[in-house]
């Protein structure tokens, strides 16, 4: 169960309030049939970062590499990751700190409110991977009550916004692909995974389960906006599912995003949180060191120092998320299948060679 919301937590924390948006203005209201195709790309590769790491299953991707390919394979590899988590981490952290900035605080600074997350992130990350799978967890259950209240909302919906089905043909959809795939990145962390798990026998089945979990609450999210905004009033939202509970009032309660906002930080804590100690424990693994807690609290305050230099925007993190889309389809999407490949063929020749 950890191991299917340590997944499934990545992967919700990327796209789940701006993926309507982006899917809205490639494809309108077909949208959500591009997450469907990321779905089936995404769990494909899935199922074949758990077939390469069969190969070696005590270690993770760096020790596969050393093993089929050389000590200087794995020590790229775990360089090249350290920085891909690092820079995913660091986008998605920012990108939350402007959410909050911009719906609930907007006079505090940034680097004061990256230093109110750093403090609690560096207590949950510290603890490994197991307390990091606890956390997923705990938040998994905490917030599975939100979902329901977007049924509200469909009081005043109107289900003829979905039709017709392919109205701009198959090209726009091909095209929301790519916000789709970004959405489902995450999976690439089973590659670091693996190795902890007890029951690997259920490796694939947890990643599907993961991968499904995650296709649901993004095509509920995405299918409640589309038919609650008009095919052009959506896309004037950068957030439409924060804006979807703006028009909820309760005789308790006035601005229920406010609220909505505060677990949406925790859902996507669950994203920054184990990339982080992905990428201290890449770094970890290169100079064969096992305590991660020094590297963890300078990677902190490299986090907020960096803010006083670096003034992030929306617009800079759009960017930034473009960089790690590109960086994360090959390494999530196509390096699986390069993987497997070679390590087939390798396995084959030298089976070859003992027969000779």
């Amino acid at each position: 169960m950890q191991y299917i919301f340590l997944i499934a937590g990545i992967q919700l924390g990327v796209g789940l309030l701006q993926l309507p948006r982006e899917l809205a203005e490639l494809a309108g209201t077909d949208g959500w049939i591009a997450i469907l195709i990321g779905f089936v790309i995404a769990t494909c590769s899935s199922l074949m970062i758990v077939q390469v790491m069969k190969r070696y299953p005590d270690g993770t991707l760096f020790d596969l590499l050393k093993r089929y390919v050389g000590k200087w394979a794995g020590q790229a590899a775990a360089l090249l990751t350290a920085l891909y988590f690092a820079f995913f981490s660091y986008t998605i952290m920012v990108r939350a700190v402007l959410f909050v900035r911009s719906w609930i605080l907007p006079k505090t600074p940034d680097f004061v409110m990256l230093i109110l997350l750093a403090i609690p992130s560096y207590l949950i990350a510290r603890g490994g991977v197991r307390v990091l799978g606890r956390y997923a967890e705990l938040v998994f259950y905490i917030t599975l009550w939100m979902p329901f209240f977007y049924l509200l909302s469909l009081r005043e919906s109107n289900w003829l916004y979905m039709l017709p089905l392919f109205k701009d043909g198959l090209q726009p959809i091909l095209l929301a692909v790519k916000p789709a795939l970004f959405a489902f990145l995450g999976f690439e962390a089973a590659f670091l995974f693996y190795p902890f798990l007890k029951s690997k026998q259920y490796a694939s089945q947890g990643i599907i389960v993961a991968n499904t979990l995650t296709l649901l609450v993004y095509l509920h999210v995405t299918l409640t906006c589309n038919v609650f905004y008009s095919p052009d009033t959506i896309t004037h939202f950068n957030e439409p599912p924060v804006n979807v509970l703006k028009t909820m009032e309760f005789r308790f309660i006035e601005r229920l995003e406010i609220v909505f906002l505060s677990f949406f930080i925790m859902t996507i804590s669950t994203t920054w949180l184990p990339v982080i100690y992905l990428s201290v424990f890449s770094i970890n693994w290169m100079f064969g060191k096992e305590d991660h807690r020094k590297l963890l609290q300078w990677f902190m305050l490299l986090l907020v120092v960096s803010v006083l230099f670096i003034k992030p925007t929306f617009n800079k993190t759009d960017k930034w998320i473009e960089i790690v889309s590109l960086i994360g389809i090959f390494f999530g999407y196509l390096s699986p299948y390069v993987l497997w490949l070679y390590v087939w063929l390798h396995d084959r020749l030298r089976w070859r060679r003992r027969g000779a």
